[in-house]
């Protein structure tokens, strides 16, 4: 241990010559600190304290890419994510849930794949509904999910059906949820299908780009977590329905994949990625100053 933090602190005190130097560092670890849980910092700009393990394999759930050693959540994560295999097996979504990327043991950048997933309370969760939960390592390397987007990207394949739709829903009713990713099309369906007098809900249900095989939960900090830093309200939150499907729901199938010229529109300001500098290249001195901490601890 104390040979780790000397490492650590010699790398700390170097130049930052390396761009990656945070994900090197966060993704050479192999266990989570031995702290208090704690999410500290922003979702894409953070790491996790006192994160645990989402068992590999439970009654209702397999976690998938075991060799990404990213199945580490805070507890909150894991517990939502237990609780919502259970209603997937109820409702018919398969045997439950083939959990993806959630965090590193000890959050922080990644070296690729997600901007956000920090400090443990985002989780992906594949489209795909489990025909077994007995999967070998092996396997859940091979298997892959299933889109539930077209080609295109304007509409929902014949993979879509009523029980995803529902799954999503009893995630979004969930009070831990703060939003949840999907694809546009996914959104613009839901959006079809619900009905006009319990739509609420579906503020949390936001589009974002690459969500075509999966959806993104991401909870909201927990109560007393005075290091974790709360997002702003969604656009859908401060709109007139509350909904988010009104027409700032069509820019994704519209302007976002064929933009205007001369001029190219920006992209809404609630989706999942960092601004400015990309999160694989944060070095140390980017991150909150307690992420030193849980790493030399």
């Amino acid at each position: 241990m104390l040979i780790r933090a000397l490492l650590l602190s010699l790398a700390f005190a170097a130049p930052a010559h390396a761009e990656k130097l945070a994900s090197e560092l966060f993704g050479s670890m192999s266990d989570p600190s031995p702290q208090d849980p704690m999410p500290i910092g922003a979702y894409a700009k953070g790491c996790g304290a006192g994160l645990m393990e989402l068992p590999e394999t439970g009654p209702t759930w397999q976690a998938m890419r075991l060799s990404r050693k990213r199945n580490f959540a805070h507890p909150d994560m894991v517990t939502f994510l237990v609780d919502l295999s259970e209603t997937a097996r109820a409702i018919g979504f398969g045997k439950g849930l083939y959990i993806g990327d959630i965090s590193q043991p000890r959050g922080g950048p990644m070296a690729g794949g997600h901007a956000s997933h920090q400090i443990g309370l985002d989780a992906d969760i594949w489209m795909l509904p489990p025909r077994s939960l007995g999967l070998s390592q092996s396997e859940r390397e091979d298997i892959s999910s299933i889109p539930v987007r077209s080609a295109d990207q304007k509409s929902v394949t014949g993979n879509w059906t009523k029980t995803h739709r529902r799954l999503l829903q009893e995630a979004a009713l969930d009070p831990r949820v703060d939003r949840i990713f999907v694809a546009a099309a996914v959104k613009i369906e839901m959006c079809k299908t619900a009905r006009a007098s319990d739509k609420k809900w579906l503020q949390k249900i936001r589009p974002a780009a690459g969500h075509d095989t999966h959806f993104h939960v991401r909870l909201k900090c927990p109560e007393g977590a005075r290091l974790c830093e709360t997002q702003t309200p969604t656009v859908a939150e401060l709109s007139k329905n509350g909904d988010g499907c009104d027409e700032t729901l069509t820019w994704w199938v519209t302007d976002y994949l064929n933009p205007p010229e001369p001029t190219r529109k920006k992209k809404p300001a609630d989706d999942d990625t960092p601004r400015k500098k990309g999160a694989r290249e944060f070095t140390m001195a980017d991150l909150p100053g307690q992420c030193r901490n849980v790493l030399v601890e």
